[in-house]
């Protein structure tokens, strides 16, 4: 999770440590300069508080603290035109305007979603895609839409997804699960019940479970065996589209396809070449009938 979004997420902090968290919000161009003991002072909290507060999100104490706040400074000052991620264009907007908005729109969201990437996470959800004999991807609505597409990429390294709703027969599909199997949800808000009672069942199964979301609070973290958060600014309904999360979510679902492909590239590569001849010039070109 990005620092902006630790300091806006304050359900764990205490009283002392939400005021300073404010305090920090609207001032944050002035923390990266600012001594410890200022900032106790101007906070009206202590210079214990602080160190405890630094702590709290994640780092070693306050001048590490400090020196992210800068970081933090410094990407927005590269940032491209921040756009309204429920409401990224108005109706008396051009169409040059919208599609400027929505380019605009498009790379901070991928840009975001990278500073949110953990390295360890994705090799160990890479390794549960490969060692799965049979992968389930469980999604509604637009996110199905990026799951197709996964699908449709992982064919080309021999790995079938089976889409577990595609049917309707979702619990059928999880009550046939093996621990040799992954189940994959991806939901951007993470509240989907029956996801939760879900991976309830998979998890006493010994079943591998990884959830994609975009929600840090959502349960279904706690019981997948890997969870995959990317935090954006999209409201769960109030918007005009889902562009922001499904963007975000075919970013994470293009690099994972892509780190898969890389453990074996060459090999990959050579397969890649010969099933093309097959499909253009071979027996499954349409170029001979029977």
């Amino acid at each position: 999770m990005l620092l902006i979004d630790r300091l806006k997420n304050q359900d764990k902090l205490t009283a002392t440590e939400k005021k300073i968290a404010d305090f920090v919000l609207e001032n944050l161009t002035d923390i990266s300069s600012m001594s410890i003991e200022k900032l106790a002072k101007q906070s009206y909290t202590s210079h214990s508080a602080i160190v405890r507060f630094s702590k709290k999100m994640g780092f070693d104490g306050y001048k590490e603290f400090r020196i992210a706040v800068l970081k933090t400074i410094q990407a927005r000052l590269y940032n491209l035109e921040n756009v309204d991620t429920n409401f990224p264009f108005t109706a008396t907007d051009s169409p040059l305007i919208i599609a400027k908005k929505l380019a605009d729109l498009t790379v901070n969201t991928i840009k975001r979603s990278y500073a949110q990437l953990s390295e360890n996470q994705l090799i160990q959800a890479v390794d549960m895609l490969t060692k799965a004999e049979r992968i389930f991807l469980f999604a509604e609505g637009d996110s199905q839409i990026r799951a197709r597409s996964f699908q449709n990429k992982l064919v080309k390294v021999n790995k079938f997804l089976i889409l577990g709703e595609e049917y309707a027969d979702e619990d059928w599909t999880a009550a046939n699960m093996t621990p040799k199997d992954c189940a994959l949800f991806i939901s951007y808000g993470g509240k989907v019940r029956q996801y939760g009672r879900m991976l309830n069942y998979l998890t006493d199964q010994k079943v591998p479970t990884i959830v994609i979301t975009g929600n840090p609070k959502s349960k279904m973290i706690e019981t997948a065996s890997l969870a995959l958060v990317i935090v954006q600014d999209e409201y769960d309904f109030l918007k005009v589209s889902t562009f922001s999360s499904q963007i975000s979510f075919e970013y994470l679902l293009d690099t994972l396809f892509s780190i898969l492909f890389a453990r074996e590239y060459n090999q990959n590569m050579i397969n890649l070449k010969r099933k093309r001849g097959i499909l253009e010039i071979g027996p499954l070109s349409g170029k001979k009938y029977y």
